[in-house]
């Protein structure tokens, strides 16, 4: 099912210089505004090394894009070219070629209202602004997975994923007023799989867990966990939980191992009551175009919390700790990010259908 897109995206197109160069003119830039900050490099991801202010002047190095070097007293420093001049001598720069180019997307307006914009590009920042429909923005930068937006009243960070042309189904209104129940699979003595580098399966579990409830929670959901802490929770008492809870969807969260094929990795989704199963392919299809993860599909599973659990259920089996390439992949925050997006993607074309 086709959900509308929540923005308009504008682009523009630049054509990008890889193999010849012309002569142009440029030995000093003359800064034109005030409190402009210099940077480590040709980006505004790179750290803040100083300030310029207007009609100061600087030895021009070299350029790249849309940043230009110049010397410092100490060092160098990188200045966008919007808040400068530069002067005339001799150097070489890029000349572009037309039969390559890039799309850059430069301003978008908002479709929905209430949309969330972050102090920093993360789940784990606070929502700064509830951008509302017709709002605009400009993108400045971009961090990872993430997109910097600013217009005249504020600024702010959007998952790129949300923006994305190709993206079906994401809502944050289909999240109003859902109870989702998070399951944390292991815990306590129970310590599930043990990576190849000795960690345990339980801990991926609670860690994926946490910040799915983040970002559930930030969307408007009613998010509970089976288990709220390293404890042994019993597989009756997880199905029972859900069972007992106004539930709208319920999902499993685990981890493989297969130490005898150290290589394999994936992703797989597992559902039991076949009118599950579209919620396992939503979850599946979303988390594998999140991630580009190795597509395990998803199938039947007859497994204790989703046999005895009368809610939409899923299992999820994100990863294999036993391969030691996927188990440092999943101890990073930006991969985790991308998992939890895939699953909130996945919950929103399922509740959309619904």
């Amino acid at each position: 099912m086709h959900i509308k897109k929540r923005f308009i995206i504008i682009f523009s197109i630049f054509l990008i210089a890889i193999s010849f160069s012309i002569t142009a003119f440029a030995s000093e830039v003359v800064i034109n505004v005030d409190n402009l900050n210099i940077r480590s490099g040709p980006g505004t991801e790179y750290a803040t090394v100083g300030q310029a202010n207007a009609e100061e002047t600087y030895p021009f190095i070299q350029q790249e894009q849309d940043w230009v070097e110049v010397e410092l007293e100490e060092g160098t420093g990188w200045i966008n070219v919007e808040f400068l001049t530069v002067n005339n001598d001799t150097v070489e720069v890029n000349e572009p070629d037309e039969n390559n180019q890039e799309i850059q997307t430069t301003s978008i307006t908002i479709q929905a209202d209430n949309t969330h914009l972050r102090s920093g590009p993360s789940t784990d920042y606070n929502i700064t602004h509830f951008a509302d429909k017709g709002e605009q923005f400009e993108v400045i930068s971009q961090k990872d997975q993430w997109y910097e937006l600013e217009n005249e009243n504020t600024t702010g960070f959007i998952l790129k994923d949300i923006i994305a042309d190709d993206l079906e189904g994401y809502n944050e209104f289909n999240f109003m007023n859902k109870t989702i129940i998070i399951d944390a699979g292991h815990g306590g003595h129970d310590v599930g799989a043990i990576g190849a580098s000795g960690t345990f399966e339980k801990d991926f579990t609670y860690f994926t867990a946490q910040e799915l409830e983040k970002e559930l929670t930030a969307l408007g959901a009613n998010v509970l966990l089976t288990r709220p802490g390293d404890e042994f929770i019993s597989l009756n008492a997880r199905a029972s939980f859900s069972n007992i809870s106004n539930t709208d969807a319920f999902i499993s969260i685990h981890y493989n191992s297969f130490t005898e094929q150290p290589n394999v990795t994936g992703i797989e989704t597992f559902y039991y009551h076949d009118q599950n199963k579209d919620l396992a392919r939503y979850v599946q299809e979303e988390m594998i175009k999140a991630t580009n993860a190795n597509n395990r599909g998803y199938e039947f599973g007859d497994l204790y919390v989703l046999r005895q659990n009368f809610k939409p259920a899923v299992l999820v089996e994100l990863g294999f700790i036993s391969n030691g390439e996927s188990e440092a992949k999943l101890r990073t925050k930006a991969y985790q990010q991308q998992l939890v997006q895939g699953m909130v993607n996945g919950l929103s074309r399922y509740f959309s259908s619904y």
